[in-house]
């Protein structure tokens, strides 16, 4: 890929345009930005960018032949609704030249997820994938769930589809493996077993329970289990279990065939058992309504490690071959593909797509939609799981959209809420204060929007701004921070309101005292077009007899039995819960400040180093200055000054 990179169509670039025509005001300006564009484009591959008048990313393309294929979108008439309207808002086009189309379609992908425009088909929850880890940097390696960076050195087995895949995995390992769960660090400081020991699940190799040859002979096991050779490992305890048994070592024997036990239990919970499909990922499309859920299972040495829906977002009436194709692109963007991909549909440019996952991969990928025999199993059952999940999607979507009506008509909106924002705040006596966004929307709540705050305090008199001026306790000011900070945010981010980050409704835990608070913020920063509501619990703060404050109308409350106050009352619950949880983590944080912490000059790695070699920071502050100068990297100017800090009073 060269650093070529072209931005065609000058005339169309904002700070060249009168501020009163900046924006394309019809498919027209947009054809001819595009036209204009086309007379300095290359006949090679490479990806091109549509922009807007504010700079924002419409969408990502990849060509073959840049010229020829940008040239296509000069063409209204041949154009769909969905295509015209983008093209009617490019003010401007970039692209990047590469050397082949494979390196373009790869380009393609990784620009998609990292610049989400609004045209492309988005898949907005791909989260990293969790594997097992056994580490290869210790005498007696652990056994480890792991995300991101494979930094450390050791075998990663995986992915699997969830959290509570791995967990679940694990813990059948550690039964029938003995393998340790635990840090290196809590390893170093063990003096006898821990519970692991006792329940039959560690060989507590950190206190010499276990040989180092037998500890590494159960690490070997694990490994051939999981990568496929489960039946060598079976037949090796069934001969352990029988030569105990021969020589009467009865209590040996019944460790073995629990351990047995554990390895079948493990291989009777694989939902799908295909003979010869060892590394693969099975993917099924299923379209209904102009929506799409793609449902991925993953296989790893013949074990199925569970299955994850997905719900990209794009037009209505795009076709599935086009939705799989970019699905594909995105979803192997940061994964490496397996040999094998089974697929429901065939996607576009099946071939291309195929040689872009090899590249990524380092080794040959084969897309296949099976037609007969025992893989259509697996690609059946994963397009039945797909049309389940778009069925329970549809059916959430439509509730949703009775709900937000009922919210409009209770609250007399202009039309159904896109984005509802609700706020609480969690403080112990003013201490770790923090406050708390949560987002919810037609599919529900948007936790990637949620967002936390941590109160900043000061002096009432302080002449600062308001965020500092307040003083612990005060709930009031503590919301009016939040809200500030926000919005101001907002302001300067967003002024335009372009990229869907505006609520149409924000919902306040509080009285008419927290309503107030709010309405004068929204006035000081000049924002009048948003509506707000605080919601305050019933006498006794009865749940089902809450009433609503809105400005310019009296309190009033809904029927005990209404859906929609029911929904109100889950979004103020969901802030609720988002807020302590908050806050609980932050003075979880704050309680395990050691006292080592204020003693001037200790870093993290001589607390490290103090911590290790005492066991607490209790210890450290009883030790004597022989037994702290003994610490390695502790010196006796530094022993000096943490023995006076304990004794002296720092």
């Amino acid at each position: 890929m060269t650093e070529d990179v072209f931005k065609p169509g000058e005339t169309a670039d904002p700070a060249a345009t009168p501020r009163a025509s900046r924006r394309p005001a019809s498919l027209v300006h947009g054809t001819a930005v595009i036209a204009a564009a086309v007379k300095t484009l290359p006949g090679s591959p490479g990806v091109y960018r549509m922009l807007s008048t504010g700079g924002d990313v419409l969408y990502v393309g990849k060509a073959r032949n840049l010229k020829k294929r940008v040239a296509s979108y000069a063409h209204p008439a041949k154009l769909s609704i969905r295509i015209k309207r983008m093209v009617a808002e490019t003010a401007s086009l970039e692209v990047v030249t590469t050397h082949t189309e494979v390196e373009a379609l790869l380009l393609e992908g990784n620009l998609i997820k990292r610049l989400m425009p609004r045209y492309n088909v988005l898949l907005r929850d791909d989260k990293s994938f969790p594997y097992i880890l056994i580490a290869a940097d210790h005498d007696f390696p652990r056994i480890a769930k792991h995300r991101g960076a494979r930094n450390r050195r050791g075998d990663y087995f995986g992915p699997f589809a969830s959290a509570g895949a791995v967990n679940q995995t694990i813990n059948a390992l550690q039964r029938a493996f003995l393998l340790r769960p635990c840090a290196d660090t809590v390893f170093a400081q063990r003096t006898r077993p821990c519970l692991q020991y006792q329940i039959k699940r560690c060989t507590a190799p950190c206190v010499g329970r276990v040989e180092p040859d037998a500890y590494a002979a159960q690490v070997r096991q694990a490994r051939d289990f999981l990568t496929g050779r489960s039946r060598e490992v079976q037949q090796e305890f069934a001969d352990a279990m029988e030569r105990a048994s021969a020589g009467l070592d009865f209590e040996t024997a019944a460790r073995y065939r629990d351990r047995l036990r554990a390895l079948a239990h493990t291989q009777s919970h694989q939902d799908i058992n295909v003979e010869g499909l060892a590394d693969a990922d099975v993917i099924a499309l299923a379209q209904e309504a102009g929506q799409s859920c793609v449902q991925v299972f993953f296989f790893r040495s013949g074990h199925n490690y569970g299955n994850r829906a997905y719900f990209p977002s794009h037009e209505r009436g795009l076709a599935a071959a086009d939705v799989l194709a970019s699905f594909l692109g995105q979803f192997y963007d940061n994964k490496p593909p397996p040999p094998l991909v089974l697929v429901s549909h065939d996607p576009t440019e099946k071939g291309l797509l195929a040689e872009a996952l090899a590249v990524r991969a380092g080794h040959a990928v084969e897309l296949l939609r099976p037609q007969r025999g025992a893989r259509r199993k697996p690609v059946a059952l994963a397009l039945a799981n797909a049309k389940l999940a778009l069925g329970r999607r549809l059916a959430e979507s439509a509730s949703q959209r009775r709900l937000l009506d009922g919210v409009t008509v209770a609250f007399g909106l202009e039309g159904p809420p896109a984005r509802i924002e609700i706020y609480d705040n969690s403080h112990v006596s003013g201490t770790n204060a923090v406050g708390a966004m949560v987002v919810a929307g037609a599919e529900g709540w948007m936790k990637s929007a949620y967002r936390k705050f941590n109160i900043k305090f000061g002096s009432a008199d302080a002449q600062e701004t308001t965020e500092a001026a307040i003083v612990p306790g005060d709930d009031y000011a503590m919301m009016r921070q939040v809200l500030t900070r926000r919005f101001e945010r907002a302001l300067k981010e967003d002024p335009d309101r372009a990229r869907e980050m505006w609520p149409d409704l924000v919902l306040i835990d509080g009285g008419q005292g927290q309503l107030n608070v709010a309405l004068e913020v929204m006035t000081e920063l000049g924002i009048e077009d948003v509506a707000i509501v605080s919601i305050a619990k019933g006498p006794d703060r009865n749940a089902g007899r809450e009433r609503f404050f809105m400005a310019g109308r009296e309190p009033f409350s809904l029927e005990p039995n209404d859906s929609v106050l029911f929904y109100l009352q889950r979004l103020r619950d969901e802030a609720h819960r988002f807020a302590i949880e908050t806050h609980r983590a932050r003075r979880t944080k704050a309680m395990a400040r050691s006292a080592l912490d204020e003693v001037a000059g200790i870093g993290a790695a001589r607390k490290k180093a103090l911590l290790l070699h005492f066991g607490t920071a209790r210890a450290v502050g009883q030790a004597g200055l022989a037994d702290l100068e003994r610490v390695p990297g502790i010196n006796r100017a530094v022993a000096k000054k943490v023995y006076d800090h304990f004794h002296d009073g720092g």
